[in-house]
């Protein structure tokens, strides 16, 4: 059996403003190549909350030539295993990042942040203070008023120097002192009123050992490691905005240069969903789910053994977006990227998952049928004897249908038939009839009934085709099936928001927790109102015992199927073996959590309905936005052009900005135009000073969209034709700024680059290919920023191969 091939190209991360800010520095030379780092926090597995911020660590440098880190943040003794770094290495490994030898770990420099630290101390921009944490926390102040100088604060360097390798040595308790930088307690930067850089924790740590007793905190760790490995852009999520001050103090003050820079995206949250790490070991501990590599939780490790696929979750990160807001993702947008990516690959066949039993009286003999694993799709067969697949692949009929065989028993849905069928029922009753997929149409004559009058058996006849039927029903032999455990996985937690509403910020003090640098908070999680697990969706899973094709049995067990009307499934790759198959259900044939009671009931039973958003109004109301209907409609619009969700609200909520969308007529650049309207031109047109006019706008996007010009190109002609009222297709045209492709001239920019830098260009071609970013941000230069990215890394792939 052979699947259609999915499309092989990687999804990209869209233009947004750090990849603006990327193709400014390698314009300018500020940097000589990209280099970012994605830096987890070995203290539980890899979950969604991951996917988006190592995606576009990962991929902005990849698109820009440069190179990629993965970094184990695990200085906090009590939380990191080495069980969880070799766990998320190969979830990431699998997702399909590739960092080569740039794998670290932030304790290999535990000796160089304690130099650093005493060298703060030499300068006098460190103190040791003794105060209690609660102490601690008053001194600071509040955001209104400032803070108080601690009475250890002016403390001689001779002192805090013997104090510090005091502390080093042991000799004080957990909590008696901490490291603090001198900054400024007046500070409207509450971050800045003197953060903790070190504290005491006796406690071994998984690979240094009994060696240290005093561990740095992530707001001083974080900066020195990512200068240490040469990180240039250093990315990280909003709630991380304030801590910027300290990361730029701490590298100005120990004198880094060049020195990496932070920037902050908005934090993706997913619905449905809880990535504490903290919660989701509780929901272990407690019996909630049976490990990390449960498939109803949200690690990669519990999505790989539901089955969903790399591919799948790389395209649900290219379709969240960049920008300086945080918003949460509809749990929606994930399942419907793993249902677009399975439909592609998966075989259709047949599995009963609660059968009833059918006896067909009249077929004589078994019978061996011949059903595509692809009924809907497969072209005709060819004269050369291939049939075509999806995607164009032609392959012989042999590998794209499979033999099914039908005999006197036979084994349907209990849900198929009905004694007294509601009006519209269109599948099997006494008295009617339906078609069996591929096995043509029976007739149910005689129905055999339990003591509690429950169908146990019916006696149908096969009907001839003229008879029609108005459904069409799966079903495996009876004889010749092979009997399947099936577990029906849902949705976790049944409410949009478990976590609650009312999260406190977590405080910065000695005491407080550290946090994963890409923006995902843990341990510290600060109480909320209620528990949590009250919200477990209790159908989150059903085990049921059926039946599936023989076919089965040939397949390599890692192929995903659609089990026709039930949804998709693969064997899971813990519990299910030859002589006792079990199948998971990584996902529904459609989304069915948003449908009303009539839509449902209208549905195939067998789907495996969540609990209503009715039965959840205790967390639904506080969670949905106060959207009028006049703007819920306009918003279900503005989406229905392919407006992105955050401008459509944007757009729905400002007159000025939507009525400006409006008269632009975007049409098939609706989402590229109400992106720049939102985020470009929101201030001028709201202060009336734009001049540019609205129906100017969709000529430019189609010039992006075409890959005239770059993201970069196509923002500044925007500001420029605000202020001027030139149409900005028109300063494209007469300033001759479009993107440079010509494969020759760039061969030419670069050959000319590679004269000008031989030890660079000979280290090149011998395979350093960490020169690539070097040449890249050089041709940008060259070209005025106007050259393709994709076409100068393959210009210069081919003749370092040359």
């Amino acid at each position: 059996m052979t699947a259609p091939t999915p499309d092989a190209d990687a999804p990209r991360v869209a233009p947004n403003f750090i990849t603006e800010i990327i193709e400014r520095d390698l314009h300018s030379g500020k940097y000589p190549q990209v280099v970012t780092r994605f830096p987890p926090e070995p203290s539980g597995y890899a979950h969604l909350g991951h996917v988006f911020a190592s995606f576009l660590d990962f991929q902005t440098a990849n698109q820009f030539g440069g190179r990629y880190h993965l970094r184990m943040d695990d200085t906090n003794p009590e939380l990191a295993t080495q069980e969880y770094v070799d766990a998320i290495a190969d979830d990431l490994k699998w997702l399909g990042w590739d960092w080569g030898e740039h794998f670290y770990y932030a304790s290999d420099n535990f000796g160089k942040y304690y130099e650093y630290a005493e060298q703060l101390i030499r300068q006098g921009d460190a103190y040791v203070d003794s105060v209690s944490g609660d102490e601690m926390a008053r001194l600071r102040g509040t955001p209104d008023q400032p803070g108080t100088p601690s009475p250890y604060r002016e403390r001689s360097v001779e002192e805090n120097l013997d104090l510090f390798r005091r502390m080093r040595a042991g000799e004080f308790g957990n909590g008696e002192h901490v490291l603090r930088a001198k900054i400024d307690l007046s500070s409207p930067n509450m971050k800045l009123r003197d953060p903790a850089l070190y504290r005491i924790l006796h406690a071994p740590h998984y690979r240094a050992g009994n060696d240290w007793c005093i561990y740095p905190m992530y707001d001083f760790q974080h900066p020195l490691q990512d200068a240490l490995e040469g990180v240039t852009h250093s990315m990280c999520s909003l709630e991380f905005v304030d801590n910027r001050a300290i990361y730029d103090w701490l590298l100005e003050r120990l004198g880094f240069d060049p020195r990496p820079h932070q920037y902050e995206f908005g934090r993706r949250g997913l619905e449905y969903t809880i990535t504490s790490k903290r919660k989701l070991r509780r929901l272990i501990e407690e019996g909630f789910v049976s490990g990390w590599d449960d498939p109803r939780m949200p690690t990669l490790r519990a999505q790989r053994r539901l089955g969903v696929t790399p591919e799948a979750v790389r395209a649900f990160a290219a379709q969240i977006g960049v920008n300086r807001t945080n918003r949460t993702v509809d749990l929606a947008v994930y399942e419907n990227a793993v249902r677009g990516d399975l439909n592609a690959r998966a075989p259709r066949v047949m599995a009963v998952l609660e059968p009833l039993k059918v006896e067909l009286t009249n077929l004589e003999e078994p019978q061996t049928l011949r059903l595509p694993y692809w009924p809907h799709d497969v072209v005709a067969l060819s004269p050369d004897g291939l049939l075509s697949l999806p995607g164009g692949e032609r392959v012989p009929e042999a590998q794209a249908v499979r033999a099914v065989p039908l005999t006197r028993e036979i084994y349907i849905e209990k849900s198929d038939f009905v004694l007294d069928p509601p009006k519209g029922f269109k599948r099997l009753t006494r008295g009617g009839t339906v078609r069996l997929r591929g096995a043509g149409i029976i007739r149910a004559d005689e129905v055999e009934l339990d003591g509690a009058g429950q169908p146990v058996l019916i006696r149908a006849t096969i009907q001839p085709e003229e008879v029609g039927a108005a459904g069409v029903i799966h079903w495996v032999s009876a004889s010749q099936s092979v009997p399947a455990e099936f577990r029906l996985y849902d949705r976790l937690f049944r409410v949009p928001n478990p976590e609650g509403e009312n999260v406190q910020d977590i405080a910065s003090g000695p005491e407080a927790p550290d946090f994963d640098p890409e923006g995902m908070s843990h341990e510290g999680d600060a109480p909320v109102s209620g528990d949590f697990t009250r919200f477990l969706n209790p159908d989150s899973l059903r085990v049921l015992h059926g039946f599936v094709e023989p076919s089965l049995l040939d397949d390599p067990q890692d192929t995903r199927y659609q089990f026709e009307r039930q949804g998709y499934f693969w064997r899971d790759p813990v519990d299910s073996r030859e002589e006792g198959l079990v199948f998971g259900r990584i996902i529904t044939l459609r989304d069915s959590w948003g449908k009303g009671p009539k839509e449902e009931a209208k549905g195939d039973s067998a789907q495996g309905r969540g609990p209503r958003a009715e039965s959840n109004k205790e967390n639904v109301a506080a969670a949905a936005p106060d959207f009028s209907p006049q703007e819920q409609a306009e918003m279900s619009r503005l989406r229905g052009l392919g407006v992105g969700e955050e401008d459509a609200i944007a757009l729905a909520r400002d007159a000025t900005l939507g009525e400006f969308f409006t008269q632009s007529g975007a049409g098939a650049h609706a989402g590229q135009v109400a992106a720049w309207v939102v985020n470009e031109l929101a201030g001028s047109l709201r202060r009336g000073q734009s001049g540019l006019k609205a129906a100017d706008l969709p000529a430019l996007a189609e010039l992006l969209k075409g890959g005239q010009i770059t993201s970069r190109i196509a923002k500044d002609v925007l500001i420029r034709a605000s202020e001027s009222g030139e149409a900005p297709a028109a300063i494209v045209e007469r300033e001759g700024l479009g993107v440079v492709s010509d494969t020759g001239e760039l061969r030419r920019v670069i050959t000319e680059l590679f004269a000008a830098h031989p030890a660079e260009a000979e280290a090149f071609r011998g395979g350093k290919k960490a020169l690539q970013g070097f040449f890249m941000g050089r041709v940008m230069q060259a070209t005025g920023g106007q050259a393709d990215p994709k076409v100068v890394g393959a210009v210069l792939r081919e003749l370092a191969e040359g």
